[in-house]
């Protein structure tokens, strides 16, 4: 089991890292609050989860252990997989996604994609008595994606759509936030919070 890795960040296209370890590359998929923190040439500590299956060995990561946590406890949930896992968490903040199953709010929940009233309610009924097993009652946030779309340095603003176009917005969804926010933000990934923050109200 690979519980953490520190290196060298080489390489970013959402929602993958390239972790330099010792020369060694190793490929990671985050959700969008890791990702946005990292920048190409750091050094990094990422707290991994590692996914063996007949065809694939995956490694996700998350800047904080808490957010590993939460990602585990989601996997337990019938029907939740890896990748939506992730997407819960690169739009909610861990803070909000407790809250969020505390209140049984599911108009919050529904708004994160491929999350339909069903899968909402399930979370909700799964996921209550694990978050008070858990003794939780606050934590962080995260980010993922189900393509990889190379980003444009050049455009912080081309970043951020993409990233949300990755996460599973539509293109129209994704340039309408964005522009929405654009004149606040010059960075891609104040931008890509300031979207999601507008897309979950």
């Amino acid at each position: 089991m690979i519980g953490s890795l520190t290196g060298e960040v080489q390489y970013l296209e959402v929602p993958t890292v390239i972790l330099n370890v010792s020369g060694i590359g190793y490929e990671i998929d985050t959700p969008l609050s890791t990702f946005c923190q990292l920048q190409k040439g750091q050094t990094v500590t990422l707290w991994t989860h590692f996914v063996v299956r007949e065809d694939a060995q995956q490694l996700y990561g998350f800047s904080e252990i808490q957010d590993k946590i939460i990602f585990r406890t989601l996997l337990k949930v019938n029907g939740i997989g890896a990748k939506m896992a992730l997407a819960i968490l690169s739009s909610l903040s861990v803070d909000m996604l407790i809250h969020t199953i505390e209140h049984e709010d599911i108009n919050t929940l529904i708004k994160v994609p491929g999350i339909g009233k069903k899968t909402a309610e399930r979370l909700i009924i799964e996921l209550r008595d694990r978050f008070k097993a858990l003794g939780k009652s606050s934590a962080t946030s995260a980010t993922p994606s189900l393509e990889r779309l190379q980003l444009l340095p050049d455009s912080p603003v081309t970043e951020a759509e993409a990233a949300l176009i990755a996460l599973g917005y539509k293109p129209i969804e994704a340039q309408k936030a964005v522009s929405a926010v654009k004149g606040d933000f010059t960075e891609s990934a104040e931008l890509i919070r300031a979207a999601l923050k507008s897309m979950m109200k």
